[in-house]
């Protein structure tokens, strides 16, 4: 493990051999501390996982698995990645893990690859109603693979309206149903979309890439109690983790995943990634993390409450999970690239979003995604959700005046200042 001592010997080794990108990770490192990151798929990584990404794994080939690979020297890569998988089927309940993949849309898609054929129909989440771009949006590869048919939300609550679901199915007849979300506030009756499947013969698979954290706590709910085939979850996001990507399964697909995966999609897995995703496992078992994900939870429920007193719109009215997605054009008349851009100019680091059948384009579209991961890692409380949802519904409302945003940007810095970034 690296001293702080050799720690500075690097970033004078980098002055001398790479100086702008020294700066520029410098400039990375103020940003994150003067800042605050509200991206829902954001989050401080634990200071573990910082020294394994750059320990001496980054220098080893492991191509294969645990003793089958394709290069020597692998005594201690196997070690890593076997405590890696037990440690991953624990920790979800799961009969067989791949902690393999680079991240989460290669993960998503060796499943696919591996238990589908080409030309198949999946049933999955539509794009504005909170699915990913994996989930089968045309502009992916996924989508001119495989024949993705959606559902969405019920317009008047934002639940999943499972009569429109099945009603899809039996009409379709896919050989999966995928649930999961990239922008959808709400959790899943996983047992629900078990049914529907069932009643026509599909695989289910629960794409829980922004959630596994909170699902490896226990304070959301397990796809795989509901007898889910596959469940697929990126590392970083809740977890903490590396960014990668885990997939666990049925042991009956095991071989088929793991095929798909290496050598069906991937060459060499990174090493570096596998030894932190393993450690990030060990840590995600501990109290303190289940404390950790219910103060997310109660974190997001507190944002969304701020924010709704308001009177600022939410898209399915607030949230279940760590998300929720305001209507920027409905609350304050502009559109989510401007209210990012507002944002970003005061200190909080938020995303634009689509909503349901946005009638806006994706790089100018309706709403703004907000997320507690990372505010809750720094150690932020309800009491400091108040004060966020204050500089964001004030911000919004500033139509750009500089005076209002400077004097916004430094109450951010205040508030930034009392809470140290984990591991920087």
């Amino acid at each position: 493990m690296n001293t702080s001592s050799e720690r500075s010997q690097d970033r004078a080794r980098l002055a001398v051999s790479d100086p702008d990108i020294l700066l520029a990770l410098q400039g990375e490192e103020a940003r994150q501390r003067a800042g605050l990151e509200l991206i829902p798929s954001e989050n401080y990584a634990f200071p573990e996982v910082l020294t394994l990404l750059g320990s001496a794994f980054t220098n080893k080939y492991s191509e294969g698995y645990p003793g089958r690979r394709y290069y020597g020297g692998q005594e201690f890569t196997d070690e890593i990645e076997n405590l890696a998988r037990s440690r991953a089927k624990s920790l979800f309940r799961a009969e067989h893990a791949n902690v393999q993949p680079l991240s989460g849309s290669p993960m998503n898609q060796a499943v696919y690859l591996g238990l589908l054929e080409p030309g198949d129909t999946i049933l999955a989440m539509d794009l504005s109603h909170g699915g990913h771009l994996t989930h089968g949006a045309p502009v992916s590869h996924m989508g001119r693979i495989f024949r993705f048919v959606r559902y969405k939300t019920d317009p008047a609550n934002g639940a999943i309206d499972f009569e429109a679901l099945r009603k899809v199915a039996r009409e379709t007849k896919p050989k999966m149903v995928v649930c999961g979300y990239s922008s959808y506030p709400r959790d899943y009756d996983y047992a629900d979309f078990k049914r529907v499947a069932d009643e026509v013969g599909a695989l289910t698979m629960a794409d829980v890439s922004h959630i596994g954290g909170l699902i490896a706590a226990d304070v959301m709910r397990n796809p795989l109690d509901a007898g889910f085939d596959v469940m697929t979850t990126t590392t970083h996001k809740s977890l903490r983790g590396p960014r990668g990507g885990l997939i666990v399964c049925k042991e009956k697909f095991a071989k088929q995943i793991d095929a798909s995966v290496f050598p069906g999609l991937q060459g060499g897995p990174h090493m570096n990634q596998v030894a932190a995703a393993a450690t990030t496992f060990r840590l995600a078992a501990l109290p303190a993390f289940r404390a950790y994900a219910a103060q997310v939870l109660a974190n997001a429920k507190a944002l969304a409450g701020a924010l709704t007193a308001r009177q600022v719109k939410l898209v399915t009215g607030g949230t279940d999970n760590h998300l929720l997605v305001l209507d920027a054009v409905q609350t304050f008349g502009i559109d989510g690239a401007k209210a990012q851009a507002a944002l970003d100019r005061v200190g909080l680091t938020t995303n634009k979003q689509v909503i349901p059948d946005d009638p806006l384009p994706p790089m100018r579209p309706s709403g703004v995604r907000l997320g507690t991961p990372a505010a809750t890692a720094r150690g932020m409380g309800v009491i400091e959700m108040d004060e966020i949802a204050a500089i964001i519904a004030e911000t919004l409302g500033a139509d750009g005046d500089a005076g209002a945003e400077a004097a916004l940007a430094a109450r951010t810095l205040a508030l930034t200042a009392r809470f140290p970034v984990p591991g920087l």
